[in-house]
C-alpha cells in the first residue's frame, strides 16, 4: 500500500501551531554533538557538498572537476580546511549495502559504444563497484564511467584527481573522524515509495551508522518527506532536517513546494531543521524570522553559497550554516567575518575595522532588495 501524502489542510497553519517539539539535548550525547552548534548566533557552520565539492562536469570552472565527488578522497580532501561537516548521498544496493552516489542513474558504456543506464539501488554491491576506478587497479579494470548533463549531454566523467566508490562503512572507516556527516538520504523524485520500502533502506543505513559512528557528529537530510519523517522516528539519536528548493522547483509532493511547508513538515514530524536552496531564502526573507521562532534550524545549499557576499549576507541574517562547493574559497572567506579566539584580538580589530557595517535599516533594504537580484 503507497503512502500516503499529509495535505497542507491537514497541518494547521503558522497562526495556529503550538510550541515546537523541544529536543533534549541533555539526554543524548549524540544529538547534542550534531546539533549543538545551532544556538551559536555568531557560529557559521560549513558543510562541504559532496565532500571537496560536486562535480559539474559541463562547467567551465575547473575547480568542479578537481577530484571526484562522494569520494574518500574528496572528503579527506575537504577535511584539510576548516569546515564542520561532509554532505553526501546515500543510497542503499538491493542486497542491502549503504553507498555512497549521488545520481540516480548510473551510465556506462560498452565496447561498441552502446550506452547503458542502470539504476543504481538495482544494483548490487558488486555490481555497484564494477564502475569507474577501482581499488585493486593493478588487476581489475572498472566499467568506464559516463554521466548524464542537466542539458542531456552524455560527458566522460573525468576529474583531474580521481578515486573509486565507496560505501558508507567505509567512509566512518576512512575519513578523518573530527569531520561531521551530514548523510542525505536519497530517493529518486516523484516516486510513491512504500513504508516498508522506505524503512527497509533507513534502517540499514542505521545499522551502518550506530556500528561505525562513534562520536562522530551527524546530521541527517532528505527531500523525500516520509523518509525524513520515518528516520526520525527510527532514531531518537541524531538530528533530522528536511531538504527543500523552497518553491524553486515544483514536485508532486506539495510538502515539497515551499518554505512554509518545509516548515510544517519538520513541526509536524518533531525534525530539527530545514536545508533550503538559498535562492528560496533571499527571495523570501522573512521565513527566517518564523524558522528561527519555530525553533528550528537553517542550513542553506546551492550555487550561490559559493560567493562569499551571499555568504557573508547569510552570516548577517542568522543563517546556522551552508553546504558549499568551493570549500577553499568559502572557508577562507568565512575565517574573515567570524570573530577569532581572543589572542587574535589585535588582528580581529583590524579585520573588523575593514569589515563592512550595515545598520538595521540598511540591513532591511538589502533584504528587500535581494529578491530581486535573485529574480532576474
Amino acid at each position: 500500500m503507497a503512502l500516503k501524502a499529509v495535505h497542507v489542510s491537514d497541518v494547521p497553519s503558522l497562526d495556529q501551531l503550538p510550541e515546537a517539539p523541544v529536543v533534549a539535548l541533555s539526554t543524548s550525547s549524540r544529538l547534542h554533538k550534531g546539533a549543538g552548534w545551532v544556538n551559536k548566533a555568531e557560529r557559521l557552520v560549513v558543510i562541504g557538498h559532496r565532500g571537496k565539492g560536486m562535480n559539474a562536469l559541463a562547467s567551465p570552472d575547473p575547480r568542479l572537476r578537481e577530484v571526484k565527488e562522494n569520494s574518500l578522497r574528496s572528503f579527506n580532501e575537504a577535511a584539510r580546511f576548516p569546515i564542520d561537516f561532509v554532505e553526501f548521498d546515500v543510497q542503499v544496493t538491493k542486497d542491502g549495502c549503504p553507498i555512497i552516489f549521488h545520481d540516480d542513474l548510473i551510465l556506462t558504456e560498452d565496447e561498441d559504444g552502446k550506452i547503458s543506464e542502470k539504476l543504481v539501488t538495482h544494483l548490487s554491491l558488486e555490481e555497484f563497484r564494477s564502475y569507474g576506478p577501482q581499488r585493486d587497479h593493478h588487476t581489475k579494470v572498472g566499467k568506464p564511467l559516463l554521466r548524464k548533463a542537466k542539458d542531456g549531454r552524455i560527458l566522460n566523467w573525468a576529474v583531474k584527481a580521481d578515486d573509486s566508490f565507496c560505501t558508507l562503512q567505509e567512509a566512518f572507516q576512512g575519513v578523518d573522524p573530527r569531520v561531521g556527516f551530514n548523510i542525505e538520504l536519497k530517493f529518486v523524485d516523484d516516486v510513491v515509495y512504500e513504508e516498508e520500502e522506505l524503512t527497509r533502506s533507513l534502517r540499514a543505513t542505521l545499522r551502518v551508522v550506530y556500528e561505525f559512528a562513534n562520536e562522530r557528529s551527524i546530521i541527517f537530510s532528505s527531500f523525500q518527506p516520509d523518509a525524513a519523517r520515518l528516520i526520525r522516528k527510527l532514531q531518537n539519536d541524531y538530528p533530522v532536517f528536511f531538504l527543500t528548493n523552497g518553491g524553486t522547483q515544483i514536485y508532486g509532493d506539495a510538502r515539497r513546494n515551499s518554505l512554509d511547508e518545509g516548515i510544517k513538515l519538520c513541526l509536524a514530524y518533531g525534525l530539527q531543521g530545514l536545508v533550503s536552496e538559498v535562492k528560496a531564502i533571499f527571495m523570501n526573507p522573512t521565513a527566517i524570522a518564523i524558522i528561527k521562532d519555530s525553533k528550528l534550524a537553517l542550513l542553506t545549499y546551492g550555487q550561490l553559497n559559493n560567493v562569499p557576499e551571499a555568504v557573508y549576507m547569510q552570516h548577517l541574517m542568522g543563517i546556522n550554516g551552508v553546504i558549499v562547493d568551493l570549500v577553499q574559497d568559502i572557508t577562507e572567506a568565512v575565517s574573515e567575518f567570524i570573530s577569532p579566539d581572543a589572542e587574535d584580538a589585535v588582528e580581529a580589530k583590524v579585520k573588523e575595522a575593514s569589515r563592512p557595517k550595515f545598520s538595521q535599516h540598511e540591513l532591511s533594504f538589502l533584504l528587500r532588495l535581494i529578491p530581486q537580484l535573485v529574480q532576474q
